[in-house]
């Protein structure tokens, strides 16, 4: 989906929408490809491996279990109650504790890593980015990232089209608004391209995660669908879709 005006960062309905649908987000949402945090780690100027890692609005653990899995000691910081519930039946063993990026419930100088992987659009920037520069350690870094459908690609640009024009609006509503970078610190920006083959079933149940259908409810969901689901299986007739993805991440040592 791309860019489209939406509520304020924050806004605490569209925010909290993802609560009631936690296992449906855990199932069907994109993870992230390994140069992502290739990227995160050059950009940083320091290894992943054996860092104190905050992974802030860490939602159902999709960005916190590599971070894991990299061998970064790391926290997860969550503020909703469904998100925290599957993200403790998925990971019962990376701690988690309930705050946001706001508010992090974290000493000072503790961390040598802050992450925000689709969660920044989330904070407040005044408010979030002195609490990222009060818990991160001297020369730590703040990193950024968004994963978005490559609109290059002419079947996902024709279904961004569609997407705009059931909203009602010029351009599909964008599942992480206001997702500008704080001017106030040196960030460096890097792309990275990658894709995924999935079930079109699935393809579809990952639209349906997104808070702009979730407030929009089941019949108006059901509706877009169904008419999608017949488009593109004429298109993929095996019923695979192939996403493609460009994840933006952005780097600010502080």
């Amino acid at each position: 989906m791309t860019s489209a005006p939406g509520p304020a960062p924050g806004n605490p309905v569209r925010a909290r929408s993802f609560d009631a649908a936690a296992q449906l987000y855990a199932a069907h949402r994109p993870g992230y490809p390994g140069e992502l945090l290739d990227a995160v780690e050059e950009l940083a100027g320091r290894p992943l491996r054996g860092s104190r890692v905050a992974d802030v609005g860490a939602g159902t653990g999709i960005a916190t279990a590599l971070l894991h899995a990299r061998g970064a000691d790391v926290l997860a910081v969550e503020p909703g109650d469904g998100m925290a519930a599957e993200f403790r039946r998925a990971h019962p063993d990376i701690p988690i504790v309930r705050g946001d990026g706001d508010r992090l419930p974290l000493a000072d100088a503790v961390c040598d890593f802050l992450t925000y992987a689709q969660a920044w659009h989330w904070t407040d920037p005044d408010r979030s980015v002195p609490e990222a520069r009060r818990v991160l350690r001297p020369g730590g870094a703040l990193a950024l990232w968004w994963n978005d459908l490559d609109t290059t690609v002419p079947w996902i640009a024709e279904q961004d089209a569609r997407l705009a024009a059931f909203f009602g609006q010029t351009a599909a509503p964008d599942p992480h608004p206001v997702r500008s970078v704080p001017a106030e610190l040196a960030f460096t920006t890097r792309r990275v391209r990658w894709s995924r083959r999935i079930p079109l079933e699935a393809h579809l149940s990952n639209h349906a995660s997104h808070s702009a259908f979730l407030l929009l409810g089941a019949a108006g969901t059901r509706e877009f669908m169904d008419a999608e689901r017949d488009r593109l299986s004429r298109l993929f007739p095996d019923g695979t879709v192939e996403e493609r993805y460009v994840v933006t991440v952005s780097v600010a040592v502080v």
